[in-house]
């Protein structure tokens, strides 16, 4: 078994026009999320390689947290 210690995070994403000046506000659009941090994005490749996978990280205990690893755990 191949084991990651790593971070697992929510990664968000917003589109916006251009990148803001020091102090500046600009409008967002297109809000996505998509699971991600380096040890978990290992992981998920080596087991979708097909090798046994076990990670180790941190996760809040929010509704991101319960998401990330249920992403994991499929």
């Amino acid at each position: 078994m191949i084991t990651v210690v790593g971070s697992i995070n929510m990664d968000l994403f917003i589109d916006v026009a251009q990148l803001p000046a020091p102090g500046e506000t600009v409008v967002g659009r297109n809000f996505r999320r998509a699971p991600g941090g380096k040890g978990a994005n290992q992981a998920s490749a080596i087991a979708r390689l097909g090798y046994p996978v076990a990670m180790i990280g941190a996760c809040g205990r929010d509704a991101f947290g319960d998401e990330l690893v249920e992403t994991l755990v499929r």
